[in-house]
């Protein structure tokens, strides 16, 4: 199992890092949209949607996601969608999701997590396309604050957890696993501005206010990944797909960046 999810991973990363790199500007919204295309059908799947009903869901957050074509920008900083798109999904995930997880009131109606949909999908897809014409370095690098939390929240937990962050969501994780994944994100910050952050994630700003971003940024994508499973809980499954060997489906391996990446273009790019 451990070959195969690091053979998934990989090839994962080589594929994404292509496109991140190498796609012209229509190209990469295509991408975009067949990701979300992936992420929505899970999700009307979690949603207890019927197939006629999953093909409906996803064409409309589709036509969401591509209306603004036509009215975007063409500078540097001009975004995809306006901005309050990206205020209201971070509204929901710095607000709105903590009190559903820690207060676990049933997110079983159909119409609740249809409109939750809505509301996370297809801004994290937008801010993959505005954070990508800001700088395809800056986009990494938020993308990367996800790897590192991950990875030190695993280790980290497995070795020194004791007190469990959310037992009635996902037992595995443990605040000690969350202290881990905010050090490591620290230093992983500190680095990128050692090196030189990409052009646009820091400018006119200091270095501790690209720390505490990241920092920030990284407990918003704690917070997803625990809304995921959350859904996937009261779904009754234990991954919301099966497309990635190793991984589960797209979604498993997207709830931390469809959290973290609205808030990341309103800190750098707004």
């Amino acid at each position: 199992m451990l070959k195969t999810r690091a053979l998934t991973a990989a090839v994962l990363l080589a594929g994404f890092g292509s496109a991140l790199f190498v796609l012209p500007q229509w190209a990469w919204i295509a991408f975009c949209a067949l990701l979300l295309a992936v992420a929505v059908w899970e999700w009307g799947a979690l949603a207890t949607l019927a197939p006629p009903g999953r093909f409906a869901y996803t064409a409309l957050l589709i036509l969401l996601f591509v209306a603004p074509l036509g009215l975007a920008g063409s500078g540097p900083q001009a975004l995809y969608v306006p901005a309050w798109v990206y205020v209201a999904s971070g509204v929901f995930w710095v607000l709105l999701a903590p009190l559903w997880i820690w207060s676990s009131p049933s997110l079983t109606g159909k119409a609740v997590l249809l409109a939750a949909g809505i509301l996370t999908l297809v801004p994290a897809c937008a801010a993959l396309v505005d954070l990508r014409r800001g700088h395809p370095g800056l986009l990494l690098a938020v993308l990367g604050t996800v790897w590192i939390s991950d990875s030190a929240a695993y280790f980290v937990g497995r070795r020194f957890g004791k007190r469990k962050l959310a037992p009635s969501v996902s037992p595995g994780k443990t605040w000690e696993g969350v202290a881990g994944a905010l050090v490591a994100v620290v230093l992983y910050a500190l680095a990128w501005a050692e090196l030189g952050a990409p052009r646009g994630a820091w400018d006119g700003g200091t270095r501790a206010g690209f720390v505490l971003v990241l920092v920030g940024l990284a407990a918003v994508g704690i917070i997803g990944d625990l809304f995921e499973s959350l859904i996937k809980r009261q779904a009754g499954v234990k991954d919301s797909g099966s497309l990635l060997p190793g991984h589960g489906g797209v979604l498993d391996r997207i709830d931390a960046p469809v959290a973290m990446l609205p808030l990341a273009v309103l800190a750098f790019m707004t």
